[in-house]
């Protein structure tokens, strides 16, 4: 019982700071996202969706329709870095440095919401809550930690 108590405490104060997290950025869709790396767009090919960096193709993914999730500049003038939903689970790119960094988490889920770190991205997928670091998804379990 204690732990259900805490695990419906921690998705509260979560619901509670998604007015203050950087998820009301969530799902631009801007045709061109500026980046520090350059300028990020994503279009349509075939069945897939292509990512160019600078003209360049940064990466191709499976998907539907393309939805993603933007962690936004401290100025809001700049993507740093932002979560696609792909057909085999959320990709995370990470823009701040050139080249930049794609991360595939392997685990298909759909993706509800977001929550930026300053190392980390923590997310709600469709079984429940994980966290992104260093390339590694883990699911997380009831804690005390207060994210925004």
């Amino acid at each position: 019982m204690k732990r259900l108590l805490l695990a419906a405490a921690t998705v509260a104060t979560l619901a509670t700071c998604t007015a203050f997290s950087t998820l009301a950025h969530a799902q631009s869709h801007e045709p061109a996202l500026a980046t520090p790396a350059g300028t990020l767009q994503f279009t349509h090919a075939g069945r897939d969706f292509a990512a160019t960096l600078d003209n360049a193709e940064l990466d191709r993914f499976g998907a539907a329709s393309l939805t993603h999730f933007d962690d936004v500049s401290e100025h809001g003038d700049t993507v740093p870095r932002l979560l696609v939903q792909t057909d085999n689970g959320p990709v995370l790119y990470d823009l701040r440095r050139r080249p930049a960094l794609v991360q595939r988490t392997g685990v298909r889920m759909t993706v509800r919401r977001v929550f930026w770190q300053r190392d980390e991205v923590v997310l709600q997928g469709s079984q429940g809550w994980y966290r992104l670091m260093n390339g590694k998804l883990t699911k997380l379990q009831s804690s005390m930690t207060i994210y925004h």
